[in-house]
């Protein structure tokens, strides 16, 4: 388990601790012509070097990690930069959701080596692995997971014919916010009757309003208050209904 702790730490540190905005910029710029592209990957080969040092200097093989971390990074960062080169000319709100893309699979594309040369060189790694993947952590997963898209999207179907008119073509918001807000609304409310502070719920309830409120005031509009107030009861019913069935279903499953 140590290994993978090592091998996250110095990717932390190398890509966002030793890397400046200056180095992203200029890499943006000239792309695989950037020199900061290649003392970016060779700090994290050093990085990894230094604190795999211990490993290393009782066991050669572990040399090996810090040149595949030197190689699959640089390929991985190339194969970004060169993605990035199509956002060029695109409008800013695309330009966005494409660096918002590509930052998730860069970042997940050096996690998985990570995993992979901690399960190719721990013995442990395939006993720890298996640990996590128990039916109590399973069904944790699949109520998280319920809380997410397929709650934003049931709760949009129940609710769609009551949008009001005048609302359905409003492009003052932000894209997304709305779903976005539901879903951390939906988790919180989780968290909370899974540790039994349900008194989180109003608090969370209560701020909803407040911030709310405004809008509200200033559309004067009845419909939209109800729309938006049968949304958040759908909302939060909906996370207590899971929650509830989570720990309900939790005693079979441990």
């Amino acid at each position: 388990m140590i290994l993978l702790l090592k091998l996250i730490l110095a990717h932390l540190i190398g890509d966002f601790g030793l890397q400046f905005k200056k180095w992203v910029d200029h890499k943006r710029e000239y792309g695989l012509r950037s020199g900061y592209l290649y003392g970016h990957v060779v700090i994290h080969a050093v990085v990894t070097l230094m604190l795999l040092w211990p490993e290393i200097s009782k066991d050669l093989f572990y040399l090996w990690i810090p040149l595949i971390i030197l190689i699959t990074h640089f390929i991985i960062d190339a194969g970004k930069l060169v993605l990035r080169k199509n956002t060029d000319s695109q409008s800013f709100e695309r330009n966005t959701f494409y660096e918002q893309i590509l930052f998730f699979a860069d970042q997940s594309f050096h996690l998985l080596v990570i995993f992979g040369i901690w399960f190719w060189i721990d013995k442990e790694a395939s006993v720890l692995i298996s640990m996590l993947f128990t039916q109590y952590n399973l069904l944790l997963l699949l109520c998280i997971f319920m809380l997410t898209q397929p709650a934003a999207i049931t709760i949009k179907i129940l609710i769609a014919g009551w949008l009001p008119e005048n609302e359905s073509k409003e492009k003052k918001t932000l894209a997304n916010a709305g779903k976005l807000i539901g879903i951390l609304e939906r988790l919180f409310v989780f968290g909370f009757v899974v540790s039994g502070n349900w008194s989180g719920i109003g608090f969370l309830l209560a701020a909803k309003s407040v911030f709310r409120f405004g809008d509200l005031k200033e559309k004067e509009g009845i419909k939209l208050t109800e729309y938006i107030l049968i949304g958040t009861l759908l909302s939060f019913g909906l996370a207590m209904l899971v929650s509830l069935l989570f720990m309900k279903l939790q005693g079979f499953v441990e």
